[in-house]
């Protein structure tokens, strides 16, 4: 019986009082800490480091009804997601731009300009706010600051991989529009230091203005696979290989990794085939083949699952997304299975979550089942709770009803304290557990 969820005020308060407390408490030399070799140190966005945190603690239950509107509309740009281009646009799209999860430090220029930059692995290209930019944040780049910088011509080839290029006397400049918001952009090129590795010439879009209600607080560093990403423009540096390993929400200093290259990744891991569909070209799409509830698989019919290059569907690894959505088909049995091994307790919801308790419960483990691997999530990974604990909600949701998704998205809070490997070159993805924080 599901019923709705009872005030969460009396125990809202904790949680709050959490990330106040840790944002009083962190050591403020933890956060200017240098990044070191190939790797670089990654925050959560609500982390003690990150400047674009609360200004005020909100509550546990805003938290996640914030959370989940950033999820719907980064679920509603993958359904837009056309098969007219297979090189998603810089900028692309103002769901992507208003809800970076994770955050990573790059310096910009010459003398370099520390810059706080969402990891997205849905996305290519980067882009930054620059001086004089209207509309946008506070935190910007100033190119006259830089010996280095640059802006491309319109005959650059470069130019040639944005949509709609257009030419303002001789710089390539894209202006872009998202709803009720438009980014005007420079096509430019700067140095960019990843840790300790330089990479002179780097392209990305230099935003000039930003209008709208998804004014994009700092900038972004894609790493799909297109040709403006950051694997393209560093192969020879990087062999299109990266890993990440994210921090958990709870996690006092909220510290994860990205490691660049192939040098420094783990030995033993095991890995499923990564899938390219060139419709969707920058999207990294794994085989999944089946879930688990405890040691019981779960009946799901296969055309849930499967990978479809016409119309899209299929199963993907997202960075940006928060909480897992699967297909309705996939998610009502996996949520029926769930709730039959808690027991015959009183479900509640919340949001877009409908499996939530207001008492303890023993949840069972969920494993996602692909190719050559089975990854088996913890409580951690699939349950949020306050931090009184007094209300649990299982951590995944079928897709909204006002979204036409045929993705299965696997979302980074289940990807949390694992070291996810993207291994390109020998289209495969590597997945083990690990303590990230």
């Amino acid at each position: 019986m599901a019923t709705a969820l009872p005030s969460l005020q009396p125990l809202l308060v904790s949680l709050a009082l959490l990330f106040l407390s840790l944002a009083q408490g962190l050591n403020p030399k933890y956060c200017d800490t240098p990044d070191h070799g190939s790797t670089l140190r990654v925050f959560h966005v609500y982390s003690p480091c990150s400047p674009f945190r609360p200004s005020e603690p909100i509550s546990w239950e805003e938290s996640v009804l914030q959370m989940q509107a950033k999820d719907q509309a980064r679920l509603q740009y993958f359904s837009s997601l056309v098969a007219v281009k297979s090189v998603v646009p810089i900028a692309s799209g103002r769901q992507i731009i208003q809800s970076p999860t994770y955050i990573v430090k790059a310096n910009i220029g010459t003398p370099p300009q520390t810059m706080l930059m969402a990891l997205d692995t849905s996305n290519d290209a980067a882009w930054l706010p620059c001086t004089g930019c209207v509309g946008c944040s506070s935190t910007v780049f100033a190119p006259a600051q830089s010996t280095t910088f640059k802006t491309l011509g319109c005959q650059a080839d470069q130019c040639k991989q944005v949509p709609n290029p257009t030419c303002y006397g001789s710089a390539c400049g894209f202006n872009l529009t998202y709803g009720s918001s438009t980014v005007a952009a420079n096509l430019s090129q700067d140095t960019i230091k990843l840790a300790i590795d330089q990479v002179p010439g780097y392209t990305f879009g230099c935003i000039q203005k930003a209008t709208g209600s998804s004014v994009p607080p700092q900038g972004l560093l894609g790493l799909g696979r297109g040709p403006l990403s950051l694997l393209s423009q560093t192969q020879s540096l990087y062999q299109s290989t990266f890993s990440y390993c994210l921090p958990s929400f709870k996690s006092l200093n909220f510290s994860g990794s990205l490691r660049l290259g192939p040098i420094g990744q783990p030995p033993k891991i095991k890995y499923t085939q990564l899938l390219k569909n060139p419709r969707r070209s920058s999207l990294y799409y794994v085989n999944m083949i089946g879930i688990k509830v405890g040691r019981e698989v779960v009946d799901i019919p296969q055309s849930a699952l499967a990978f479809n290059t016409v119309t899209g569907a299929g199963t993907i690894i997202d960075s940006g997304t928060v909480f897992t959505r699967l297909v309705q088909p996939a998610y009502i049995p996996v949520r029926d299975a769930f709730r039959k091994r808690v027991g015959n307790l009183t479900v509640s919801s919340l949001g877009g979550f409908d499996t939530c308790y207001t008492v303890p419960i023993v949840a069972p483990t969920i494993t996602f089942m692909f190719t050559g691997m089975n990854v088996t999530l913890p409580a951690d990974n699939i349950l949020i709770h306050s931090t009184a604990g007094s209300t649990t909600c299982l951590a995944m949701a079928a897709a909204p009803d006002n979204v036409n998704s045929v993705l299965n998205v696997i979302a980074n809070m289940q990807q949390q304290n694992h070291r996810v490997l993207f291994d390109v070159p020998n289209s495969r993805l590597g997945v083990a557990r690990q303590f990230c924080s």
